[in-house]
């Protein structure tokens, strides 16, 4: 199991790049000004990766925290558009991932290490399964045990008693079984297209 969560742990850590809170959404068949529309952000604008987290940090702080990192950065990979939230966790909200997911899917991981992190999957405006990646055998949604199969090849584990082991990790590794997109340090040297949440 560890070969197959390692290109993933870096998003456990906590020294990395994106933080101890961030949202990782994937969306099918939008492009990135779709994805902002979406989210009700302003127009977007390029930038890199460290400007994003310059500009939300700042947000962040200035604001307190309690409104989350205020933009939203989106890049394009292969059928699917790559949502970043630092400090954010918008996507995995219910309302927010049917939204989304209105036109087709939405696959959504919230890392925060002071509340709960979170994975949700979403298609056509219907919340499939949601659940807690350290306690995958509690799930919400229409089909909650859809993913079941795959959950178990990542280490998911539907049973309460066993721990699951770096489970940030294997919530991605699940997004990349189920997308073939990977999230790994290499896409945050993209250029992305990045909006103002509510702007």
């Amino acid at each position: 199991m560890s070969d197959a969560l390692m290109p993933f742990r870096w998003l456990g850590g906590f020294d990395g790049p994106m933080g101890e809170i961030f949202t990782v959404s994937f969306l099918h068949r939008l492009d990135p000004a779709e994805v902002l529309r979406c989210f009700i952000a302003s127009t977007g604008e390029l930038m890199d990766f460290e400007e994003l987290s310059n500009r939300t940090s700042e947000y962040f702080f200035d604001t307190g925290g309690g409104e989350g990192g205020g933009y939203i950065g989106v890049m394009r990979a292969g059928e699917w558009s790559v949502a970043i939230e630092l400090w954010g966790w918008q996507a995995t909200l219910s309302e927010m991932a049917s939204r989304l997911s209105s036109a087709g899917e939405v696959v959504a991981i919230t890392r925060h290490d002071y509340a709960e992190d979170r994975f949700v999957y979403a298609v056509h405006g219907t919340v499939i399964t949601d659940f807690i990646p350290r306690r995958p055998s509690i799930r919400h949604g229409s089909e909650p045990d859809r993913l079941d199969a795959l959950m178990r090849e990542v280490g998911l584990e539907s049973k309460e008693d066993r721990p699951v082991e770096a489970p940030m990790a294997a919530a991605f590794a699940l997004a990349a079984r189920m997308m073939g997109v990977a999230f790994t340090p290499s896409i945050l040297t993209k250029p992305l297209l990045v909006g103002g949440i509510g702007n």
